[in-house]
Parts: C-alpha cells; sequence; structure tokens
C-alpha cells in the first residue's frame, strides 16, 4: 500500500527527509479529502509533512517522524469514513491532537462512539477526554464532570440520560441546577413560577430538544417522566410540619423531627434519620388508600408503587410524585397503585405489662366491667378466661403500655378482642377475613392500631344507632345507644387471629387473603409550611401516618446537577444523598467560576475533596482542549488560566514581602 524512500536535504544535511506513499481505499478517497478539500486543507495545516494527492495517491514527504505521525492519521482517518462516520474538519485537527499527545487510545474509536442520533444528527464524544467521561458514565453510579465551558459536560451527560431513558435503564430523568443569581429565592421574583425559573433551566430545555421529539418534551414532563426544576426544588419531596411519622416511642409530628432521632422503616425496625429540610410553603395533598387510611404531603411527594404489570411480571416498585398519579388511580375497574406493606410487624421496645395482654383482649372484648366487682361475660365459650377491668363499653380502650409493646404483647390483646368478640368471616369462592364489632370509638381506634402496625389492613364502616330497628331483650324492645363500628380486617401470613381452635381452623381453612394497600383518592388539601426528612433505610422507606410506607429519594432516575460549583456544601450532600436504586448522577460545574455570595465554599469543590478515594463515584476532568464551541472559546480559557495562575504567583509573592517586612520591623525594634 505504500513506499518509501530516503532523501537527503543537502541543504541541512543533518535532516533525514523520507517519502512514503500510501493508496486510499477508492470509497474512502472523496469523504476524506472533503468538500472542496476542505479535510485536506486542514491536514496540511496542522501536519508538518508535505502531502500531495493524486486520486486515490497519496504521496507524504517529511522527516521520518514527520511521515509516521501523517501516516497514523490517514490510517485512522480511513477508519473512521469506513465506519460510516462524516469527516469534517474540526475531525481532522482533533485526530491529530490525540494522536500528537502520544496515548494509546485509537482517534477512530472515540470519534465513532455514537451515543444518540435524532434526524440524522448524531451526538458522539469529539475528544479524548470526552470519551472517558462518557465510558466513566456507564462505568459508575455518580459521575463529576469538572471543566471549563464549552466542553461538552453537561451536553454529553443529557445525551446519556436520553439514551438511558430510551433504552429503558432509567424510567425518568430528572435535571436541575442552582438558580444563584436569584439566591434561590424564587418567590421574591415577579412572574409565575415557570416565568422565575425558565431562564435558568434554559440551556437544560434547549439540550432536550435537541435529542428528542419537541412535541414528545411536553407530555413526558407532564407525566412526571421528565422533571427539570431549580435544585431548591428538588428536595421539595415533603410533608406538612404537623403530619405525623412514627417513631419508636409512637407517633410524632414531622416538625419535631430532628437529625440523628429515629423514626421506623418499612422492616419495622427503627432507621436513623440522617437529614431534615424545611422546605417553606407548599400545596399540599392528602393521599387515601382504599381501607380508608390517608396521609399529607406535598404534590412532589414520593410514593414507592406497584402497578398490576409490575405484580404478574415479578418487578419491584417504580417511583411515583403524588402529582403524577392524580387522575390515573383507575385501571378499567381496578386500582392502578399499590403500595407496600410493611415487611414485618413494627417493633416497638418491649415493656412490663399487669395483666396478660390476652386476657386483657378477652375482658375488652367482652366482659361487662360496670359497677361489679367480679367480671362476667356475655359468651359461654369454655375458652374464656375471666379477667378484671373498670370501664363501660362506649369507653372500652387499650393501654398504651399495650399498645406500644412487642409485636407477640399487641397480637396477643388482638387475639384476646378478637377471640370474644369477633370472628372469621367466609363467602363462597372468596377469601376469609376477619370482623370485629364495637361501640368504643376509642377501641376501634385501638384495634386499627393493632392491626396496622402488625402489617395488616383494616376497614371500618359505622351503622349509626338511630334509625336501627331495635333489639330484643327478653321480649321487649331494646333502642340501641351507640352506634356501631364494624372493623373488617387482614393479616399477613403467619399472623393467627384467633386462639379459640373452632376459630382459628375456621380461619386457617377459608385461605386468608394477603394484606394490600391501594391508592384511592389524592386530593387538593390547600397549602401548608412542610419538611423533608432523609432517613437511613437501604430502601429509604418510613412510616407515617395509619402506618403508610412514603419515602423521598429517587429510583431508576438519571439526575443531573449542571452548575454544580454554585452549590454549597450542604446542597451538594443533600443532592448526592437523594441517590435510590436503579439511580445515576451525573454532576458538572467548573471550579474557577464560583458565583456564590459571600465567599462561600463551592460544594462542588468540597466534593473532589471529600469523595475521590470511593468507589462508584468518579472524577472525569476536561480542559480547554475538549471544547468544542468555537476555537476561540479554547483561546480564551487558556488566556484566563494563564492570567489567573500569574495573579495568584504575583499575590503570593506580595505575601511573602510582607511577611519579611514585618520580620525586618519587628527586629529593628
Amino acid at each position: 500500500m505504500s513506499e518509501s524512500d530516503d532523501i537527503r536535504d543537502p541543504a541541512e544535511p543533518e535532516r533525514t527527509i523520507v517519502r512514503s506513499s500510501l493508496d486510499l481505499p477508492p470509497e474512502a478517497a472523496a469523504p476524506l479529502l472533503g468538500a472542496a478539500d476542505e479535510n485536506l486543507v486542514a491536514l496540511e495545516r496542522v501536519l508538518d509533512a508535505d502531502i500531495h494527492v493524486r486520486g486515490n495517491s497519496v504521496t507524504l514527504t517529511g522527516t521520518p517522524a514527520e511521515v509516521a505521525l501523517a501516516e497514523r492519521v490517514l490510517g485512522e482517518l480511513v477508519t473512521i469514513v469506513g465506519r460510516g462516520q462524516p469527516l469534517t474538519p474540526d475531525a481532522v485537527r482533533r485526530t491529530v491532537g490525540m494522536l500528537t499527545q502520544g496515548l494509546s487510545e485509537s482517534p477512530a474509536d472515540v470519534l465513532s462512539l455514537d451515543i444518540l442520533s435524532r434526524r440524522g444528527k448524531t451526538i458522539r464524544p469529539k475528544t479524548l477526554n470526552q470519551k472517558r467521561y462518557v465510558d466513566a458514565i456507564d462505568a459508575n453510579t455518580i459521575v463529576f464532570g469538572v471543566g471549563p465551558a464549552g466542553t461538552g459536560k453537561t451536553y454529553l451527560a443529557m445525551a446519556k440520560a436520553v439514551q438511558a431513558l430510551q433504552t429503558k435503564q432509567v424510567t425518568r430523568i430528572i435535571l436541575t441546577r442552582p438558580a444563584v443569581e436569584a439566591g434561590e429565592r424564587l418567590g421574591f421574583l415577579p412572574g409565575t413560577l415557570h416565568e422565575k425559573i425558565d431562564p435558568y433551566l434554559r440551556p437544560l430545555h434547549d439540550a432536550l430538544h435537541d435529542m428528542m421529539d419537541p412535541e414528545a418534551i411536553p407530555k413526558l414532563m407532564q407525566a412526571g417522566v421528565i422533571e427539570v426544576a431549580p435544585l431548591a426544588y428538588m428536595r421539595g419531596r415533603a410533608q406538612p410540619l404537623s403530619t405525623k411519622v412514627l417513631t419508636p416511642e409512637g407517633f410524632r409530628p414531622i416538625g419535631d423531627v430532628k437529625v440523628g432521632d429515629e423514626v421506623i422503616g418499612s422492616d419495622g425496625r427503627p432507621t436513623e434519620v440522617l437529614g431534615v429540610y424545611p422546605q417553606g410553603f407548599k400545596d399540599i395533598v392528602r393521599v387515601t388508600t382504599q381501607d380508608g387510611a390517608s396521609t399529607l404531603c406535598s404534590t412532589d411527594h414520593l410514593w414507592s408503587v406497584y402497578t398490576r404489570d409490575d405484580r404478574r411480571r415479578g418487578k419491584g416498585p417504580r417511583v411515583l410524585e403524588a402529582k403524577e398519579m392524580i387522575g390515573n388511580l383507575r385501571a378499567a375497574h381496578y386500582h392502578r397503585y399499590e403500595i407496600p406493606m410493611l415487611a414485618a410487624p413494627v417493633e416497638f421496645a418491649p415493656v412490663p405489662v399487669p395483666l396478660d395482654p390476652y386476657e386483657l383482649g378477652l375482658m375488652l372484648g367482652d366482659g361487662c366491667m360496670a359497677g361489679v366487682a367480679t367480671p362476667s361475660f356475655t359468651t359461654t365459650d369454655p375458652e374464656l378466661v375471666e379477667a378484671v377491668w373498670g370501664t363501660k363499653s362506649p369507653t372500652k380502650f387499650v393501654p398504651k403500655e399495650y399498645l406500644h409493646n412487642s409485636a407477640d404483647v399487641r397480637l396477643a390483646v388482638l387475639q384476646g378482642l378478637l377471640d370474644s368478640e369477633g370472628g372469621p368471616v367466609s363467602q363462597a369462592g372468596r377469601t376469609c377475613r376477619v370482623q370485629y364489632a364495637t361501640v368504643s370509638d376509642r377501641l376501634r381506634d385501638d384495634v386499627l392500631f393493632l392491626v396496622q402496625s402488625l402489617g395488616g389492613v383494616a376497614y371500618s364502616r359505622t351503622r349509626p344507632a338511630e334509625g336501627r330497628k331495635p333489639g330484643n331483650a327478653r321480649g321487649r324492645d331494646v333502642e340501641y345507644r351507640h352506634d356501631a363500628h364494624i372493623v373488617d380486617i387482614r393479616l399477613p401470613e403467619g399472623c393467627v387471629p384467633f386462639r379459640l381452635r373452632r376459630k382459628a381452623e375456621k380461619y386457617t381453612e377459608n385461605s386468608p387473603k394477603t394484606p394490600r394497600r391501594y391508592i384511592e383518592s389524592i386530593e387538593s388539601a390547600g397549602t401548608e409550611e412542610a419538611v423533608c426528612i432523609r432517613v437511613a433505610a437501604a430502601d429509604s422507606l418510613y412510616v407515617t401516618e395509619d402506618f403508610l410506607l412514603t419515602h423521598n429519594t429517587l429510583n431508576d432516575a438519571f439526575i443531573i446537577l449542571d452548575e454544580a460549583q454554585n452549590t454549597t456544601a450542604e446542597q451538594m450532600k443533600m443532592f448526592l444523598t437523594r441517590l435510590g436504586f436503579g439511580s445515576k448522577i451525573v454532576v458538572t460545574g467548573d471550579i474557577t467560576q464560583v458565583d456564590l455570595p459571600g465567599g462561600a465554599r463551592s460544594g462542588l469543590r468540597a466534593a473532589t475533596e471529600i469523595l475521590d478515594d470511593i468507589d462508584g463515584i468518579h472524577f472525569a476532568t476536561l480542559d480547554s482542549s475538549d471544547v468544542v464551541r468555537h476555537k476561540l472559546v479554547s483561546d480564551i480559557v487558556d488566556a484566563y488560566g494563564r492570567y489567573e495562575a500569574q495573579r495568584s504567583g504575583e499575590v503570593a509573592l506580595g505575601n511573602r514581602a510582607q511577611r519579611r517586612a514585618t520580620q525586618h520591623r519587628v527586629q529593628r525594634r
């Protein structure tokens, strides 16, 4: 394919000149030379070897090193063209630049790595550092892309995010950047929320429109598949301050929870609170499940949910914001979204109790305890045991030390209640459920607490006393004086609600149904001050009101934080710890362009010092050679770099001179 001749230049006897001839593949010659020989002109400008082309034959003349470099360049360009990639003068210059650095990577491999294609436009790395950056995104969970403006940090990350969404590696894309120019106090700016945040997020919108169908983007954003928001709103998965969360000591307002406190996780065990983030006033909704349980949260609060397809295919839960589910809660006559149940009963610390919990349940459920020294029972069941308690039926309740006790104690109380006043209810062709009735409002609530704390569900309905047909006692009508509460109960497998043999056997013979919870409704509840917490549990779930499970991290998401040099260290920590299962985070920024007020330390700079040695986290550095905008941008970056270095040196010299002068004055004294 080539031949070489040695030529001695008589004017410079010490310099060896060689000539090499190459034959280009016929199909590669035209695209390699370019329109109007633009690629050939670019080659002649960046290579020291002389290049002469005749047809498909190329002759190279120069020193051995110059000719060898030119041969390697032409070989790489032929490979690029052979792979069907368009060749431009910029690609020619970058190929030469990579080869002159003496690196082992092939420029053809770098410039032929396609990430995304749309309408004939292909997005791919244009420099070696860019390719390494893209490869790092594939290989790591968190990647920091650090470098000057114009190096493609955010654009390539966006391309990888869209690629991951299209290939179903993730289910959503979240794009964010700090609105530092407004101090993130966007409420004080004129206009709607969209008008306030649009100037800060416009670069992200523009990049999206380059990579996706513009008509599809609004639909994906409305569905929550793509979210673009300031960093201040990223932590807005919140609940009102008064909303209760479950702690080892019982329920308490989330507004009272502090870092280091413990709440109950999905496994029923305590999990530490790692972060508390005030959110200001938020739009609030009430989320209600089919069993009547409900809680308040912000519209962007996250819920871990299953669909029927997820269950059928054995897939894990997906994470959706509350607002994503509004108006989409039914699939035909089925509930669309199922939320997880407690994986195990809640673990409260065991405490001693004055009366056997099963006996207490029997008395509360079946005792007649008003004004008598010895309790009597309204049932003749021989397995019931006598116990003593003192209250009337409408005011019965389970003492707190029995409610906030071990799972064994709570189950024993429930068994006593159900053995006395409850029972299994079976219907032909349907699974078995448990039913309990009481006229005490407080006892009804206590039964709901017991069932839900054990991982079950309970449906409560009320039969008003007014208008009911009177009962009959010894031949005379007896009017009902109190409303009756009927509670239908489903408990998890292995949690037997009865000790009476006949009830237990009937229950187990009729295949009790696994308890499940489905979202029934999501309704506006006004505006309230809210707070977000972060917990240490691996699945990020914690128990809120009515033993509902909710959480605040981002699973199966590709998350990009742009302009990260303008985050504080606390903001960076908050952002990174939102990472959920199946998610990937890319953080981009330029540590030489920090705009934080008051000399605050950049969270990006802090992260480079704190997280550098953690597996799964990679720091990719880009420089002026990776600038893919106008060539002047690269020159500008270099010029400012030299100026800053010179200025830093002058400042250091000035400081040393000042110290010497001070020392001299001290010595003279």
